[in-house]
């Protein structure tokens, strides 16, 4: 009986769906994704645009638990955040706050490598639980 009611919560304090509950605050994360839309953009693999992708970063559609430099049709990425990705890292609520905090340092963290770098050199600061929130809303299952 004790087995059975420990599974029964272990099952119910599982995340429902594909993504785990982010954070912030996904109105806010949409107001400070402004800062994001010069080199980002937002469409799902149907063709919908809820920002327009701008050549320079990879779509952030279904970004939320998706393998480190993994887009499907982007070929810019860093080998660094190609290595990332290969080691499994993927962009959790914490790993992409701490990235978009500081692109190279995290990769350099992550990867053991003192000479990583990242080709985005933009660091956010102060919404990034609110912009995680915010893109985890688009692609999840």
């Amino acid at each position: 009986m004790k087995l059975k009611a420990a599974m029964i919560f272990t099952l119910c304090a599982l995340p429902m769906g594909a993504h785990a509950q982010a954070s912030g605050d996904a109105a806010e994360g949409e107001s400070n994704f402004r800062q994001c839309t010069s080199c980002h953009g937002i469409a799902s693999p149907d063709g919908e645009v809820i920002h327009r992708v701008a050549p320079t970063g990879p779509n952030l559609w279904g970004v939320a638990d998706r393998v480190a430099g993994s887009f499907d049709g982007y070929s810019r990425y860093s080998s660094a955040i190609q290595a990332a990705g290969e080691a499994g890292i993927t962009w959790t609520e914490e790993n992409f706050v701490a990235y978009v905090n500081d692109p190279t340092g995290y990769l350099r963290e992550v990867t053991g490598d003192a000479r990583a770098r990242s080709n985005m050199n933009h660091r956010l600061r102060g919404s990034a639980e609110d912009i995680y929130a915010y893109l985890a809303q688009f692609g999840a299952e």
